[in-house]
């Protein structure tokens, strides 16, 4: 079979280096595509041939050539237009690179971002998403399109019930269910609650969620913004260690059981049951985040500490690891006593969350859409982690690679003598690679505890097919010698 194609004589695709790099026909074709069009050798406005003059021209089947067009007009590459054929898309300013992380003052084009805890955003299942939408459209009551219960659509709280029973093991039922815009705002919503009732310290774990736009991780960032004082929690390879809890003044404490971020470390099941007693001791309450708890790979589902007590647990799940960040719906699974008071507040906050993505989430629950996605991404982060690990086994063996059990990163702790976390952080930047470093999840900047040796904190999930094994070479680089 022929790898080449020629447009006016003098513009080729080439289909060998993506199958080279394992990728199947039609991504090689995208990919071809993509590059030919980042490269200008696709000027906006090119019309390309018709698929069935581009499969004669590759050998290949009209249909993977088709497809090829349909998902590129998905991503923005290309444009369909009624009896003008297929054309190259016209591209706007291209997205100027985020700020560097503190100490690296001058910004630098970035090419690859591995940046932890998040997914493939290519890999949104467009087709069902929109399959589920239709459907959930045509059948939405006349009431869906008005305001409504701040606690969300009883259609989602209903699939929700069933379906976090189901897969996490979480004790709920649709009334004590509430849907908000992120687990972010969930947080606040549960701590402007709980405020109104005293609380004015909240447990954490000594690392968390990586900044984006904050000195502080974002979670911890909302509590210092609700004049909340934290507490952190020493962390070990059993996770919190919990029995610190009775010695601080908190009345809430926030934990990641499942899968500890960043560190990948699973809390305890004695643990669990210290944390428990310790909020039923003081009346407080623990918030579990299960922010990837539908992926794991070498162990059984670790299922929801809130079964243990879901009159102390509040748990928060969210949408943005397993479909994607955009779609801007999370969870919280509420004690009864809470439910309430923390709707209230919801209703303060914007009224509702969207309900037409309400009842597209909650119809592709039901038709099952919502699992086999989940099975598909798993099976790929999978197979994106066990890659990582391997070629760090090969080119940078005295990298130590922990926390992979699950997720959709993994810490790399950096060789005894290693220049440290900083400057390798900005070897990668000149590379045009972003990644993210232990130390920069810390509760305290200026505290570095010496059980966790410096190390890099390495997402999987972010980088589309067509570039992570480039990402993988960028990041092999760096970690050399």
């Amino acid at each position: 079979m022929s790898s080449w194609a020629t447009f006016g004589g003098d513009l080729h695709l080439d289909l060998t280096a993506g199958r080279a790099r394992g990728l199947g026909l039609r991504a090689a074709l995208e990919d071809a595509l993509r590059t030919a069009v980042r490269d200008g050798r696709l000027a906006p406005g090119t019309r390309l041939p018709s698929s069935r003059a581009l499969a004669t021209d590759l050998g290949i089947a009209r249909n993977t050539v088709a497809e090829a067009y349909t998902q590129l007009v998905a991503e923005g590459w290309l444009m369909s237009r009624q009896g003008s054929g297929t054309v190259v898309a016209e591209r706007g300013p291209q997205p100027t690179p985020s700020a560097p992380p503190p100490g690296l003052r001058q910004p630098v084009a970035v090419r690859y971002d591995l940046k932890p805890g998040s997914p493939d955003l290519s890999g949104f299942p467009r087709g069902a998403w929109l399959a589920a939408a239709r459907r959930a459209l045509a059948t939405a009551p006349h009431d869906a399109f008005g305001y409504g219960d701040p606690r969300g659509r009883i259609e989602l709280r209903r699939a929700l019930a069933g379906y976090l029973a189901r897969a996490r093991g979480v004790r709920t039922d649709p009334e004590r269910l509430l849907i908000c815009s992120g687990v972010q705002q969930g947080l606040g919503l549960v701590c402007a609650a709980l405020r109104e009732q005293g609380l004015g310290a909240v447990a954490v774990e000594a690392y968390g969620l990586p900044p984006q736009h904050a000195v502080l991780p974002p979670q911890h960032a909302v509590l210092a913004a609700q004049g909340l004082a934290l507490r952190p929690l020493r962390l070990d390879e059993g996770g919190a260690v919990t029995s610190r809890l009775g010695g601080t003044d908190a009345g809430l404490a926030l934990l990641t059981p499942a899968h500890q971020f960043p560190t990948g470390a699973v809390l305890q099941a004695r643990r669990r049951t210290e944390a428990v007693h310790w909020a039923r001791q003081v009346g407080g309450y623990l918030l579990e985040d299960d922010y990837d708890g539908e992926f794991r790979y070498d162990r059984h589902a670790i299922g929801a500490m809130q079964a243990l007590d879901p009159e102390r647990v509040v748990y928060a799940g969210t949408a943005s690891k397993s479909l994607a960040p955009g779609v801007r719906l999370a969870w919280l699974a509420l004690p009864a006593a809470l439910v309430e008071p923390v709707a209230r507040h919801k209703q303060l906050a914007d009224g509702q969350s969207g309900a037409l993505e309400q009842l597209t989430l909650a119809e592709l629950i039901e038709s099952g859409g919502y699992d086999r996605h989940i099975r598909r991404s798993r099976h790929l982060l999978r197979r994106r982690r066990d890659r990582l690990v391997e070629v760090l086994a090969e080119r940078a063996p005295r990298v130590r690679v922990t926390g992979i059990s699950a997720g959709l990163h993994a810490v790399l702790e950096l060789p005894e003598g290693s220049p440290g976390e900083e400057e390798f952080q900005a070897r990668a930047l000149r590379a045009g690679l972003r990644v993210h470093t232990l130390g920069w999840s810390r509760v305290d900047a200026a505290d570095r505890p010496p059980e966790r040796p410096p190390a890099l904190v390495i997402g999987y999930g972010t980088p589309p097919d067509h570039a992570f094994e480039a990402a993988l070479d960028a990041l092999c680089a760096v970690l050399g010698p």
